[in-house]
């Protein structure tokens, strides 16, 4: 995937968690982005207890990145919902949705996202997942969009639920360098445990490392073969998927 700006450089991947391989489940993550009056990316995590979880990512992260690409930056919160409410339509209406309204829990699928516009960003959020906008070259000063669990640490919540208005959150920033959108399989050795920091053993090597490497292929291999790792795997055994902007003024 590419984005048709030179001022935007992205590097992103998605890998297969250890517990999804071993129960021989395809990964549920799914990621997009695209660039026209706006960048747009998003991340989306298909419920693992959800039997079209992935579809239910893919369809929301290309409606997202198609409405908002080319909407006026002041109206983007207003056009995410929008887009939002459109991706659950499409779900009660998609062949495999026997229940319709009923049904769109089948699709369950969380959202990460953001929509920047010259030197303004907007992060987008509703379940767990995370983003960080990097405000300086050394990545000392940061904006974050940190997760959101329920009551108990292993649920969150989904835009395919009947309340998905109320959990989506907006994050506001301004003259980012770079930017992260991660699923949750990657925050837990992304941030410290109360979120307030980021872990710089994992975040900092990645980010210096994709913004001096030339050749796309290579830093997409590289960032695939980080998130795979036996060590990785052992840290957090679910589906991994990041997303890396650079903005170039």
């Amino acid at each position: 995937m590419k984005t048709n700006s030179p001022k935007i450089k992205v590097v992103a991947s998605s890998v297969v968690g250890a517990q999804h391989i071993h129960n021989k489940i395809p990964c549920q993550d799914y990621f997009k982005h695209l660039q026209g009056e706006n960048f747009v990316a998003v991340v989306s995590d298909g419920a693992g207890s959800a039997k079209y979880g992935k579809i239910g990512a893919k369809i929301v992260c290309e409606t997202l990145c198609d409405i908002l690409k080319n909407t006026k930056f002041e109206n983007a919160k207003s056009k995410i919902a929008y887009a939002i409410d459109v991706a659950r339509r499409k779900i009660v209406r998609h062949r495999l949705n026997k229940g319709r309204e009923k049904g769109l829990n089948d699709f369950a699928a969380t959202i990460v996202g953001v929509i920047h516009n010259e030197n303004k960003g907007l992060f987008f959020h509703i379940g767990d997942g995370a983003a960080i906008a990097f405000l300086d070259d050394e990545a000392s000063e940061f904006i974050t969009s940190r997760p959101e669990n329920g009551n108990f640490a292993c649920e969150t919540f989904f835009y395919t639920q009947e309340t998905w208005e109320r959990s989506l959150r907006f994050t506001t920033f301004e003259n980012a360098k770079t930017l992260f959108l991660m699923s949750d399989g990657l925050t837990s050795f992304s941030f410290s445990c109360d979120y307030s920091e980021i872990e710089k053993g994992f975040i900092i090597p990645i980010n210096n490392f994709l913004k001096t490497e030339i050749s796309k292929n290579k830093a997409r291999r590289a960032l695939t073969n980080t998130l795979n790792t036996p060590k990785a795997q052992k840290l957090n055994s679910d589906d991994k998927t990041l997303v890396w902007a650079e903005i170039n003024k």
